[in-house]
């Protein structure tokens, strides 16, 4: 299962299933120097941490535990004892997160915000997440706030819906967009799961904002390995993945651009607990790196854990040091 449909929105039922299940862990303001909580650290944990305790929450997936690296390195080398706690999926590390057994966690503004809003309102709210990034944000803010949550600024990486072609097929329709394949004409079969018939981000979208032609979809999954070699052997000829999907260039596959923005903003941001850790010095350690970050760089990433399997504090560490954001 990828980076993408591990982070779907799910019914507030289950998410109020999961809270009752969960025990806070509340401390001191980590602004303050004072105290700290203790967490399951996935690497070692820096010395002296004169500013208190941080504990990083990342979930189950590559994406999600290289970040929540940078985010841990980040802070120890301000000056925090910092460590990662790796939880499974959003369901369970939310409240965590919300109740403050973690201070802090790499989100995506346009998925949280319809978690939010469905545990707020319902299966059949009416979304509040869209292509435009700064009303997307806007709208997890304030849902945000009455969860005991601060959302920092969003950066410039996204991780969000995407598809793509052989390179040459691109090659021989003059592909670069998505307004190109349907101004080509071409009849596409797409490599996805069996919902992107009736998805508004998929097969009606593309066929609404595009003018793609549909010829049908092959369940193969999201991004996973059978739908990218069907599209590499010409059995497909578009596949739904993510934009930070590291092994497109293995399948000899390129993205072509949402030029007229279909997807959801899904920007990379950190979200804090509000109380423990909503303080000027921790958003402005996370906004040096929120704004340097960039999706090309959470794709390659990305590709040296699940390719050339280095460890994510290793990549992490390289990562800040060739940017410039470690002192120590």
């Amino acid at each position: 299962m990828n980076s993408r449909t591990r982070r779907i929105a799910v019914a507030a039922v289950a998410v109020g299933a999961l809270t009752t299940g969960l025990t806070a862990c509340g401390g001191d303001s980590l602004e303050s120097g004072k105290g700290g909580k203790g967490g399951t650290s996935g690497s070692d944990t820096a010395g002296g941490g004169k500013k208190g305790a941080v504990v990083v929450g990342a979930a189950g997936f590559t994406e999600s535990k290289v970040l929540a690296e940078l985010y841990k390195q980040a802070l120890d080398d301000a000056g925090y004892s910092a460590s990662v706690k790796t939880v499974e999926n959003r369901e369970i590390y939310e409240p965590q997160l919300a109740k403050g057994a973690i201070d802090v966690v790499p989100e995506y503004a346009a998925t949280l915000a319809e978690f939010l809003n469905l545990k707020k309102n319902g299966a059949d709210a009416k979304p509040v997440a869209s292509s435009d990034l700064d009303a997307t944000v806007t709208a997890l803010r304030g849902l945000a706030a009455p969860e005991g949550l601060t959302a920092l600024d969003a950066g410039q990486a996204v991780d969000q819906n995407a598809f793509a072609v052989s390179a040459d097929y691109a090659k021989k329709h003059h592909l670069k967009t998505l307004s190109d394949l349907g101004k080509s004409g071409q009849k596409v079969k797409i490599a996805a799961g069996d919902e992107c018939e009736k998805r508004p981000f998929c097969a009606p979208g593309l066929e609404k904002t595009y003018g793609i032609k549909v010829a049908g979809i092959d369940p193969k999954g999201v991004g996973t390995t059978q739908a990218k070699q069907a599209v590499k052997n010409g059995e497909d000829q578009l596949v739904l993945t993510t934009t930070t999907d590291a092994t497109l260039k293995n399948f000899g596959l390129v993205l072509l651009e949402d030029d007229k923005k279909l997807q959801n903003a899904d920007n990379i941001i950190p979200v804090v607990n509000t109380k423990d850790a909503g303080g000027k010095e921790i958003a402005g350690v996370l906004g040096k790196l929120t704004k340097t970050l960039t999706t090309a760089d959470l794709v390659e990433l990305n590709r040296k854990v699940d390719a050339e399997r280095q460890k994510e504090a290793d990549v992490a560490k390289d990562y800040l040091r060739s940017k410039g954001l470690l002192k120590n």
